[in-house]
């Protein structure tokens, strides 16, 4: 169970026609109730008109339903989009007996047509349920270009978190294109929310980096019902939000477009964490380093490389870089190693990176693939 595993919330995953095939394509996950609600959304200047709507309608800190199609973005649409956005959120509203105001919208898919807004108003489920294959169908009714749905629940102290999310494709820190709805049990005050989901975020779907290209669509989206009773303390409760969310980041990881492994990429001795963060994202976005992941090469000179003209003013002298244990390089240098050896070892799959940049405090983990001729062929096409 995903977004139904939390008490209090239902949902459907249903077909409206947006897509081909009858393919599901509108997901609903709602609350029995106006309740505490928070989002954090793409920072692109470019976002969708569901993106400005939800963030409007997030600004007293409630909401009740989440309204999702796939299949068309309703992104690049203007006016014309904006208006779209308020009709599903109006008409959601009707159906399911709510103010407008606490409707969330959030749409994916191609980017530039509009959105067929009366199949997907006529399509609006009438009967949400609270059984597992709902959850299940909202799930899948969100994907474009994903193989498998992404699901995570985490049950800790009285309380439940789950979550859904979508993605494959345009991935990158400070989100991407990927949407994820999470729901709890747990009493948690809309300030406090906000709060915990911000961290969250940052540490998991900030911190993944598939292909260096932020999306307009981007929402995280989260509500809490209240109805376990539970009132945890903010520590305990954004650690079960951060794992919530980084299960899904990780299954975004294994789905990427084209990917044949997940690496994992540990920066250390940055003079904060934020600057080791960044410095990540700048090791991730280079398509040199990353090709070398896919021919899983030991070519530690392409990471030190990167890290010259990337974020932080780098010591080449403090820098080591070891995979998967071995240590390639220290002060700026390599050292010997088992080459062979560690081919073998990187070649059979997912594998680790350390890198060290100084003696900072500053730690980071991003998470990434390798890129591969399929992932260039992949987006040759539109999707």
């Amino acid at each position: 169970m995903s977004v139904t595993a939390a008490r209090g919330f239902s949902a459907a995953g249903v077909s409206c026609g947006i897509k081909a095939d009858q393919a599901l394509d509108l997901a609903v996950v709602s609350a029995d109730r106006s309740v505490p609600a928070a989002g954090v959304f793409t920072t692109s200047t470019t976002a969708a008109p569901p993106v400005g709507l939800s963030r409007a309608n997030l600004t007293d800190g409630s909401g009740r339903v989440v309204v999702i199609n796939s299949g068309c973005a309703n992104a690049g649409t203007g006016e014309g989009g904006r208006a779209d956005a308020i009709a599903t959120a109006s008409r959601a509203a009707a159906v399911y007996g709510c103010d407008p105001g606490d409707v969330l919208v959030c749409s994916t898919g191609t980017i530039g047509p509009r959105l067929p807004v009366e199949r997907l108003v006529e399509g609006l489920p009438q009967d949400l349920s609270v059984d597992e294959a709902a959850g299940t169908a909202a799930a899948r009714a969100i994907m474009t270009t994903d193989s498998v749905t992404k699901e995570a629940v985490v049950k800790v102290e009285g309380y439940t978190v789950g979550g859904m999310a979508k993605g494959a494709g345009m991935i990158r820190p400070d989100m991407a294109t990927m949407l994820a709805v999470i729901t709890t049990d747990a009493d948690v005050a809309p300030a406090a929310l906000q709060s915990a989901l911000a961290a969250a975020v940052d540490e998991s779907f900030n911190s993944l980096n598939i292909d260096g290209c932020q999306s307009t669509n981007d929402s995280v989206l989260i509500m809490a019902s209240g109805e376990s009773g539970v009132t945890p303390d903010a520590a305990s409760f954004r650690t079960a939000l951060t794992e919530t969310c980084l299960d899904l980041a990780r299954q975004i990881a294994a789905d990427a477009e084209g990917a044949e492994r997940v690496v994992t990429v540990m920066v250390a001795g940055a003079a904060d964490d934020g600057e080791a963060q960044e410095i990540g994202k700048s090791l991730t976005d280079s398509d040199l380093v990353r090709s070398s992941f896919y021919g899983g090469d030991p070519n530690w000179g392409r990471i030190f490389g990167a890290l010259g003209v990337g974020p932080g003013r780098i010591d080449p002298d403090d820098v080591a870089i070891s995979y998967e244990g071995v240590v390639v390089a220290t002060g700026g240098i390599g050292v010997p190693f088992d080459e062979t050896s560690l081919e073998s070892r990187l070649e059979s799959g997912d594998f680790t990176i350390e890198v060290t940049v100084g003696t900072g405090p500053g730690r980071a983990t991003i998470l990434t693939t390798d890129l591969t001729p399929e992932y260039v062929r992949f987006n040759g096409e539109r999707s």
